[in-house]
């Protein structure tokens, strides 16, 4: 039976096509809504010069970041996702698996002002890679995490372990994709394992809903 990881990666490959439609055309609430601009407003406010997108997808950050005058580099696994950033004009862009940025066998640079991870850390052993973009941090840099917000997805089911995510409400054929879910402690942990401090944390939330959309943290080197 393949691994929970090997699944994820090949959702990836599948949906990457819906994926870019739903992006581009606003077909996802949340993000047009409230966490997009959530995540643009934690970047700027630490007005940085070059950003690392980790799990940049099909470049939309990049290419927002860009019009600001900010320097952006993108970073993805999927081969289709990258090509499709590329062609809308976010560059460089570089395919890399988070085992390659791991082991830090292909280059991306380093030194970068703030590196993002915006709903892309859905794999279950993240400290690993959390330390590696660590290590690519200028000294005064920060590394900023937008992900689920365990409060609002956990189902009544709060402990570490894997879910699935099924798009319902997108159009497109869809592959459902496995993701790790972790407790508000269990990101705490991790971050702590991986050598960073939490020095901010926000829970984006939507007018018209009671429950936040996102989990929002800003971490520095410790």
């Amino acid at each position: 039976m393949p691994s929970p990881e090997s699944v994820l990666l090949q959702s990836w490959q599948h949906n990457a096509d819906v994926w870019i439609e739903a992006v581009r055309s606003g077909a996802i609430e949340s993000r047009q809504q409230v966490t997009d601009q959530a995540l643009l407003l934690a970047i700027m406010g630490r007005q940085p010069e070059r950003v690392l997108d980790l799990g940049c997808g099909e470049g939309w950050l990049l290419r927002a970041l860009a019009d600001r005058g900010i320097e952006a580099v993108g970073v993805d696994g999927d081969a289709a996702l990258v090509d499709a950033a590329r062609l809308a004009g976010a560059a460089p862009v570089h395919v890399a698996s988070y085992t390659e940025l791991v082991e830090a066998t292909i280059d991306i640079g380093r030194d970068f002002n703030l590196i993002c991870a915006n709903f892309s850390l859905l794999h279950q052993d993240i400290i690993p890679l959390l330390a590696a973009m660590n290590a690519l941090l200028a000294a005064d840099g920060a590394l900023v995490i937008q992900t689920l917000h365990p409060w609002a997805v956990a189902a009544g089911d709060y402990q570490d372990g894997w879910r699935e995510e099924n798009f319902a409400g997108l159009k497109g054929t869809w592959q459902p994709m496995p993701w790790y879910f972790r407790t508000l402690s269990s990101w705490f942990n991790a971050l702590d394992l991986a050598g960073l401090r939490l020095v901010s944390l926000q829970e984006p939330q939507h007018p018209q809903s009671p429950v936040p959309q996102s989990l929002l943290m800003v971490t520095e080197r410790r």
